[in-house]
């Protein structure tokens, strides 16, 4: 029999679809890939072995449906958390990118926009499009930072349904203070979340967004255990804010949606989070190092308080890109003209990465 292949426009596909293009970084099987933000760090033996152990627990009753409100789970995270942060107000899912899906689907949707200040993390647009809303993208100062002004009087203007604030921000690693946030939400009416997939990377004692809750029920802080837990794999995300927030993301999930694996895995992990975090000061300091050794080849690295480097001065960033390839390292290009991004990985990771940069100035 003879196989019909058509192309995706030949399919019923919704119209607010055609021409958009899937998620989409490179994964090859390169000795040293620092292109996706993950933590490159394997999980310590003793706490892989609980993980295991936990999972093994959880698999005696698979046949069963899982706690449908992950309520163990939910006390973890808000123990992590602290700042008194109860269960009530915690919402997990497959990653983070579904705990925001959720979001949208909840407070976006048909007719309805989100609102992000460009250029930051790549899936906000797609999961809005995805869910059926509009995306309006602000702009940032020439350094990627916003002032509390600039980011309010935007808002204002837009007066979008959902705003994202990615603090501190991918692509760019720039921070981003509490009075963006308070300003922000004082000139909205709508939904904002402030993402913190990378906030175990600040400086220590930067005050978390959590901290602003407290009397704002439209304020959502959004976490990753990707990062700094090295739990990239395992596909757990979370956020907080007021319970009935939580209440209207139940509206949309899907039933069961955290497996008992998944839950089980995570609940290990958090036990030992002290051991987990205690990855992120070595990671900070190759972040570092390589900002410095950049600059010192001419490079200009920004501002970062995540586990990458975005930097710029870099002539052709797809000639660079490739030759990095070909002497077997991945990084990645976000389309920012003359800047590549390179995640801080092992002590032996930014060695390979920093001599092949040199190899290839030396070159030039």
């Amino acid at each position: 029999m003879d196989r019909v292949t058509i192309s995706l426009d030949d399919l019923p596909i919704r119209d607010d679809l055609r021409g958009l293009k899937p998620y989409g970084a490179p994964q090859a099987p390169l000795p040293v890939a620092l292109n996706v933000n993950e933590n490159t760090h394997p999980v310590p033996a003793d706490v892989a072995a609980d993980i295991l152990a936990s999972i093994g627990a959880a698999l005696e009753q698979v046949n069963r449906y899982p706690d449908r409100e992950f309520t163990h789970l939910r006390e973890a995270f808000a123990r992590y958390l602290g700042g008194g942060l109860t269960a009530e107000q915690i919402w997990a899912a497959n990653g983070s990118n579904e705990v925001l899906q959720h979001v949208l689907q909840a407070f976006a949707g048909p007719g309805r926009t989100a609102f992000g200040f460009a250029p930051t993390y790549s899936m906000y647009p797609l999961l809005t499009r995805a869910t059926g809303a509009s995306w309006v993208a602000g702009t940032r100062a020439d350094d990627y930072s916003l002032s509390a002004s600039s980011a309010a009087e935007q808002v204002r203007q837009a007066d979008p349904d959902v705003i994202f604030l990615c603090a501190p921000n991918n692509p760019t690693g720039t921070p981003m203070t509490l009075d963006v946030i308070e300003a922000v939400y004082a000139a909205s009416r709508g939904i904002v979340i402030v993402d913190e997939a990378y906030q175990e990377f600040a400086p220590r004692g930067t005050v978390s967004a959590t901290s602003l809750l407290p009397g704002r029920e439209r304020l959502v802080v959004s976490r990753t255990m990707s990062k700094a837990f090295a739990f990239a794999g395992a596909r757990v995300g979370y956020l907080a804010a007021d319970p009935a927030v939580v209440d209207a993301l139940r509206l949309v999930r899907l039933p069961y949606h955290l497996s008992a694996l998944t839950q089980a895995a995570a609940e290990a992990a958090l036990r030992h989070a002290d051991t987990m975090l205690g990855m992120v000061d070595e990671i900070v300091a190759q972040r570092d190092r390589i900002s410095r050794e950049l600059t010192a080849m001419g490079y200009r690295p920004h501002e970062s308080w995540t586990n990458f480097v975005l930097f710029g001065g870099v002539t052709d960033p797809a000639a660079v890109w490739q030759a990095l390839y070909e002497r077997g390292v991945l990084i990645r290009d976000v389309g920012i003209p003359g800047h590549l991004r390179v995640t801080a990985g092992t002590e032996a990771e930014t060695t390979a990465f920093l001599a092949a940069m040199a190899s290839i100035d030396s070159q030039a």
